[in-house]
């Protein structure tokens, strides 16, 4: 069944239940289990939801605590944990089954003034000069295990362009680098709060990936336990998701079973208007024998 940027935006919309509690739905996209950036996102609009309007998120800091199960919708509590002249903060934590499965820390900042800089945007080709991903993955479908291969090859939200155009779960060492152009499929509303959702939620993919490059390893390595442990976002300016953004992702260290990863979105423009870090769990399983 095709997943389109108009399902993804209802997915995030939350069900109120009480004074600072919602409820989300799930969807299945070949994980196994609730993919890391549909409760990040989630867990941003639940926060947002408390806050007012004129006060945009600036940052958030999620631990993954246990696998979601795709089963069992997802509870949101939100705590109103401070109301400033400037700032706004709020806890989310993620339930399910009576047990915490995430939980985040959210900043809000009205908008104010102040002393401006940033890097440059790398110089790469258009994203009309490159493929779209989820036609490289159908090339590769075979090579994907049946359960699988439905979900992993139908209609996206998203759609992510690889400025290197290689194969998403290719082998072989290669390096911790990648860049993406990404947007939506079709135009979304002009609503702030789901252009910054929807980032959240794409900002999850392709982090751990590039920590396992130059391993020559991928998230379906029956070798590998893989799983995100945190995951942090800053915006710095207002965008536009259905607008192209450039994904630049980059790995400067792995270590102790562990793999750290971070990125930035730019704009055409070259303004850039979001960064993003995780660190991930990138174990190697062990013969008991």
């Amino acid at each position: 069944m095709a997943f389109s940027a108009d399902d993804l935006v209802k997915l995030l919309d939350l069900e109120p239940l009480e004074h600072n509690i919602y409820r989300g739905r799930n969807r299945d996209i070949g994980t196994r289990r609730i993919y890391g950036g549909q409760v990040l996102a989630q867990a941003l609009v639940a926060a947002q939801r408390t806050v007012d309007a004129d006060r945009p998120i600036h940052s958030m800091h999620g631990y993954f605590i246990l696998p979601g199960d795709l089963a069992t919708p997802v509870v949101y509590f939100v705590d109103r944990l401070r109301d400033g002249g400037s700032f706004t903060t709020r806890r989310v934590t993620a339930i399910q089954n009576g047990n915490a499965i995430f939980n985040l820390s959210a900043s809000f900042h009205r908008h104010e003034e102040g002393l401006e800089h940033q890097v440059e945007m790398p110089d790469v080709a258009p994203p009309e000069e490159l493929r779209d991903e989820l036609d490289i993955v159908r090339e590769h479908a075979d090579d994907l295990p049946p359960g699988l291969r439905k979900v992993a090859t139908q209609d996206r939200p998203l759609d992510f362009r690889p400025v290197e155009g290689d194969y998403v779960l290719g082998s072989g060492p290669r390096v911790p680098r990648r860049m993406m152009w990404v947007r939506t499929t079709t135009a979304l509303d002009d609503d702030p709060m789901h252009h910054r959702a929807v980032l959240a939620y794409a900002s999850d993919y392709g982090l751990l990936i590039t920590a396992l490059r130059p391993h020559g390893r991928s998230v379906r390595d029956p070798e590998m336990m893989v799983a995100s442990l945190d995951h942090s976002l800053w915006f710095h300016g207002d965008f536009r998701i259905d607008d192209w953004l450039l994904y630049v992702v980059d790995s400067p260290v792995s270590g102790g079973g562990r793999g750290f990863s971070r990125g930035t979105y730019f704009t055409r423009d070259g303004r850039l208007v979001a960064s993003t870090a995780q660190e991930g769990l990138i174990r190697v399983r062990r013969d008991e024998r």
